[in-house]
């Protein structure tokens, strides 16, 4: 079996990989030549507008996903006419827009934030005045890794925030006290069926995440993160992994986004879960039976940002796993990721402190 995958990124690059011995072959749509799945699948350089692009990659498939939330409805929604598409155009809509997305929580009776659309710097200084402050200003579109927002600590700092994102669709979102930000990994298949990973504990730094892990949680918590995730894998009538962010608060959790496909907080899956995230995808969007989401051991996920660690020394550390993305060194960039395993809580963290000595973020 061929599929499509729009976008061609580490994402992509890990899905192909989980694909080839389940006998699934990736093709990528992707306009930046020499992307990371390019390195596993033949990728076609091309703008996800391309129409003609699209048609050939209906030609060469069965069905087609994506490997990230910024791929244009329309060529969604263009390709779905050919081909089966998931998750669907409808969930990609919803995840584009912030403000579209916490309505929809708030229609779910699942926590969020206060929120207000704001369009004119007098319609800012209104939501403040509702809201409260701390608050942050939010690009309602193609925010990611900390981008595209400001945050207003006084009512004076409405002015230069407007001045920065203004003349674009904008949220304000008011600021949650919480313990901890955690994720939640879904994924539903074609028929329906549904499983969830363990919730993840997530540790960011200048908005881009930095260390991911199984979380140490009740299962009370673990059971409201798996209701929130039911109510939106059904509403969306979804197909394939769904990663759903929650701030951990001292009534219970509360929404902060999602993400309609395999996610960065995921990644420890690969080697600390029976079936990875990429394989669940797989198999959901495949029609194949789910894959068991239980962990193997103990684990935790490092991303390596604007620089890669020396590769030998951390495979001397003992149950480390390193993933180089081919990708030129930038800051501020995810160039890879190392997963550490171990078979208690104790050696873990040695683990994590030796990895952690060798890791030089930029």
């Amino acid at each position: 079996m061929n599929i499509a995958i729009l976008g061609a990124g580490q994402l992509g690059q890990m899905l192909a990989l989980a694909g080839i011995p389940l006998g699934i072959r990736a093709r990528f749509l992707d306009p930046q030549p020499e992307a990371p799945g390019s390195m596993v699948g033949p990728q076609r350089v091309a703008d996800y507008s391309d129409h003609a692009a699209l048609d050939q990659l209906a030609q060469e498939c069965s069905l087609a996903t994506f490997d990230f939330e910024n791929v244009p409805v329309d060529a969604a929604s263009y390709l779905e006419q050919k081909i089966p598409v998931y998750p669907s155009p409808q969930a990609l809509a919803h995840s584009q827009d912030r403000l579209r997305e916490k309505t929809l929580f708030r229609t779910l009776g699942i926590p969020t934030a206060p929120f207000q659309p704001v369009d004119s710097l007098a319609e800012l200084k209104a939501a403040v005045s509702r809201i409260g402050l701390p608050a942050i200003l939010k690009t309602r579109r193609f925010g990611y890794d900390g981008k595209g927002q400001v945050w207003l600590r006084k009512a004076a700092d409405c002015g230069a925030a407007w001045h920065e994102l203004g003349g674009q669709d904008l949220i304000l979102e008011g600021v949650v006290t919480f313990r901890r930000e955690l994720s939640l990994i879904a994924v539903r298949g074609r028929n329906g069926d549904q499983s969830f990973y363990p919730l993840a504990e997530n540790q960011h730094h200048a908005g881009i995440l930095r260390l991911s892990r199984p979380a140490d949680s009740h299962p009370a918590l673990q059971t409201q993160a798996e209701r929130y995730g039911r109510l939106l894998l059904d509403r969306l009538d979804y197909v394939g992994v769904l990663a759903l962010e929650l701030f951990d608060c001292e009534d219970g959790l509360v929404a902060n986004e999602f993400a309609p496909r395999v996610h960065n907080s995921g990644h420890w899956t690969i080697e600390g879960a029976v079936t990875s995230q990429f394989e669940n995808h797989l198999r959901a969007i495949a029609d194949l039976p789910l894959g068991d989401t239980h962990l193997r051991e103990q684990c935790a996920m490092r991303n390596c940002i604007g620089t890669l660690p020396d590769r030998d020394a951390v495979l001397a550390i003992p149950g480390a796993h390193f993933h180089d993305y081919g990708k030129s060194p930038r800051p501020g960039r995810k160039l890879g990721h190392v997963t550490l395993t171990a078979p208690d809580a104790s050696s873990l963290a040695a683990r994590l402190e030796m990895l952690d000595q060798l890791l030089v973020d930029s």
